[in-house]
């Protein structure tokens, strides 16, 4: 059987537009089926949060300074001569009233001896004017000796006795000045080198000491804080939002330079009324117990100074707070209706993994700690309150 063109055509047209029913019945199926799934409702992500419950938190600052000595004596003669002998070994510990230094005593002694000499004299002209005002008296009662010479022997007695009086304070002062020539420490603590040697020549009150005595124990770290810091500490604790120790003396650490901890605690005595107006600080002095002599006056340390204690701070761990382009700080907080809102605060110092929330959240509220990739500002969640005992090793821990 024999197709014309014409039947031809007419075969293929009708096949091709079958084709293209068909292809369109098919895309109009898909179309239809994604608009249901779009549709459904697509169920919250679940986000891990923690709520923020205040607690008593114990805020601490870290400052630097420097250690000083406790006493400081520099030692001088305080007579002149030759230094004979130096009785200390360079360093040692010595006592109050200790001797350190010989000076020669021979001048010293000689007049003291003449000043004993001088005042055995007086007593023996005192009593010869004693016996002749005695007699005088008598005497003038019967008119034997004029009043005239009654009152001589009167003046020759006092005079007896104010040369008495001169004898035993020169040798007082001479028994002083020998004395002197024992060069003591003033103070006890350790001593330092030596800056005359034997035979040197001495002049009372010189302008260069002999050594110096340092007391060690305790010993003052002495640190600065800026002006700023010292009025916020002041008016939260006038708001009672900072709670110091009961002796208003606040405790501190110290930090050495090789970075290890100092055993012994140190209590804060002084803050100093000047501020300087070049750096914009203030000078704080604090008091530590040094029994191993470990601190030396001049040493660098990192003093760790307790403010006081934050009755009711609020610390949030350092996963959920995040930064915006300018720095601020912010967190995402679940509402109650589930709700993701972005929350701008106000963080202080850190303590550890934490950071010390001054402004922003308060009690109740909950922060997210886990799921911030799936979820964004204004979406609702699943939450699921943080359980430490859940959490795989090695996570941090609230």
């Amino acid at each position: 059987m024999l197709f014309t063109r014409k039947a031809i055509h007419v075969a293929v047209g009708a096949a091709l537009g079958a084709a293209l029913l068909l292809t369109s019945f098919h895309h109009e199926g898909l179309i239809s089926q994604a608009q249901a799934a779009q549709g459904q409702a697509r169920p919250p992500s679940e986000v891990v949060v923690v709520t923020v419950k205040p607690q008593a938190v114990r805020i601490d600052t870290v400052l630097t300074g420097r250690t000083s000595a406790y006493n400081v004596s520099e030692v001088r003669p305080q007579v002149n001569g030759i230094l004979q002998k130096r009785l200390f070994k360079e360093g040692q510990e010595v006592k109050e009233g200790d001797q350190l230094y010989q000076i020669d005593p021979a001048l010293y002694d000689a007049q003291l001896k003449t000043a004993e000499a001088t005042l055995a004299q007086a007593r023996a002209t005192l009593a010869q004017a004693q016996a002749d005002a005695k007699r005088s008296r008598e005497l003038v009662k019967i008119n034997a000796v004029s009043k005239q010479s009654d009152d001589a022997a009167q003046a020759q007695l006092k005079s007896a006795q104010a040369a008495v009086k001169s004898g035993e304070a020169a040798v007082l002062t001479a028994k002083i000045n020998l004395d002197y020539t024992k060069v003591r420490s003033p103070i006890s603590g350790r001593v330092s080198r030596s800056e005359f040697t034997e035979g040197a020549l001495l002049t009372a009150y010189q302008a260069q000491a002999l050594t110096t005595v340092q007391q060690l124990d305790p010993i003052y770290v002495d640190v600065t804080q800026t002006a700023e810091d010292l009025l916020r500490i002041q008016r939260e604790i006038a708001a009672g939002e900072l709670k110091t120790d009961a002796d208003g003396a606040a405790p501190m650490s110290l930090i050495l330079s090789d970075g290890s901890t100092y055993s012994e605690t140190g209590k804060l005595t002084f803050t100093d009324a000047i501020v300087d107006e070049g750096t914009g600080t203030v000078k704080l002095r604090a008091v530590f117990p040094n029994p191993q002599r470990q601190l030396l006056p001049g040493m660098f340390v990192r003093a760790n100074l307790s403010e006081g204690i934050r009755p009711q701070g609020i610390l949030v761990h350092m996963q959920s707070v995040m930064r915006d382009l300018k720095g601020n700080a912010y967190v995402y907080v679940v509402g109650t209706d589930n709700k993701v809102e972005q929350r701008s605060i106000t963080v202080g110092q850190t303590m550890g993994t934490y950071w010390l929330v001054t402004s922003g959240l308060k009690e109740g509220e909950r922060v997210m700690f886990e799921g911030f990739q799936r979820t964004a500002p204004g979406a609702t969640v699943a939450p699921k309150e943080f359980d430490p005992k859940t959490a795989p090793e090695g996570k941090p821990l609230f």
